[in-house]
């Protein structure tokens, strides 16, 4: 049966769509924006929050340009995929630096900024501007694969190609924002994943999936594989004013540019290492059970290792060098508290008597320091 696609989605819509999301609120393209890179690979309900805070902080363009990227990391930590962060960071500087802090309203334009691909720049015109644009992100795929019948996992370029096809060819002329909105809503409350609700669905009369039994097989998941298990060790070094070591990654590569725990091979001493590579003495050392964060391409399994510095050892801090890339953090503080503006900027190998900087963590470290203050 031959149906209206966009008809019957902005019907449902109006009746049962969600029009109270944050970003719909005094709607730009910016704030738009922001909660589009929130959404990738994350669900609405852990957005939000992240969304407001974020949005109190850096509330246009100029404001996250201009920010240090600590403090933008910062109001990240806990959402994961921290490469969206340090991509939104840049494409507010290029939009500072070449479109006079305004946002770009050109697909073109939308689509050079770092971190935006097709359907992203697409989503953010149509709900801010109403221009006309296809999305396809992991909500419209599942709705689509099941719609048309679709087998092929839908990250093959051949299946991805198909998918757009019907994505702009149900793409409405009129009412674009709410017919963006519509499909993820579709997507994300009804044409679920698991236990998805058919028979309050507005496409049921047309869906092929539906109407051979195969909603559960479509779309084709990604071929399963065993993920590799690596394994490290990390040091909570304690100095003498409880503070812990911490350590600014690379920008490139997993947890880029935050602040983490010193790592050290499980066949490696920990007091040999200390004082090769921190020149520490340490006093005593603790192991904790093993905790595993997986990855989208591996597991991680951490043996977290609380290390008492020798009271022998004077000025730790200058003990350590890399002055920029290391500071003593104060576990005791709450992990999640906010502090003013003053006192964003950490000191260099120093402890803030105010309150902790502002630092963008790992979420397996705030886990750990978490622990050590709770102990």
């Amino acid at each position: 049966m031959t149906i209206n696609v966009s008809k019957k989605l902005l019907n449902w819509y109006h009746q049962h769509g969600r029009k109270d999301l944050p970003w719909q609120q005094n709607r730009n393209a910016y704030r738009v924006w922001i909660s589009e890179i929130m959404l990738q690979q994350t669900q609405v309900k852990t957005v939000i929050p992240y969304y407001e805070k974020f949005m109190q902080r850096f509330a246009d363009v100029q404001a996250l340009a201009n920010a240090p990227e600590d403090d933008v990391l910062h109001h990240w930590s806990g959402l994961g995929y921290y490469a969206r962060a340090r991509n939104l960071h840049k494409a507010a500087q290029q939009v500072r630096d070449e479109h006079g802090g305004v946002f770009p309203l050109q697909f073109d334009e939308v689509l050079a900024l770092p971190g935006v691909g097709r359907s992203t720049a697409g989503a953010i015109l149509a709900q801010a501007e109403g221009q006309r644009h296809a999305i396809l992100d992991g909500n419209v795929k599942r709705v689509l694969a099941r719609f048309h019948g679709v087998h092929g996992w839908t990250g093959q370029k051949k299946i991805q190609d198909q998918l757009w096809g019907f994505a702009e060819q149900h793409t409405p002329k009129q009412q674009l924002a709410d017919y963006t909105q519509a499909i993820m809503d579709l997507g994300a409350t009804l044409c679920k994943r698991g236990k998805p609700g058919c028979e309050q669905c507005p496409l049921k009369q047309g869906c092929v999936a539906l109407a051979t039994e195969q909603v559960s097989l479509l779309p084709t998941p990604k071929p399963k594989k065993t993920l590799p298990v690596k394994t490290v060790r990390m040091l909570l070094l304690q100095n003498g004013q409880q503070e812990t070591l911490l350590e600014k990654r690379p920008p490139t590569g997993i947890w880029g540019g935050l602040w983490s725990l010193p790592e050290m091979p499980l066949s490696e001493s920990v007091s040999d290492w200390c004082e090769d590579h921190y020149q520490l003495a340490i006093r005593s050392k603790n192991e904790l059970p093993v905790v595993r964060h997986t990855f989208s391409h591996f597991h991680l399994d951490i043996t977290p290792c609380v290390v008492e510095l020798s009271s022998s050892v004077n000025n730790h801090e200058q003990s350590v060098m890399e002055a920029q890339r290391r500071v003593w953090y104060k576990a005791s503080q709450n992990i999640n508290q906010n502090i003013s503006k003053h006192d964003r900027e950490p000191s260099a190998l120093g402890h803030s008597e105010l309150g902790r900087p502002a630092l963008g963590l790992a979420t397996p470290v705030s886990y750990l320091l978490n622990r050590l203050n709770e102990d």
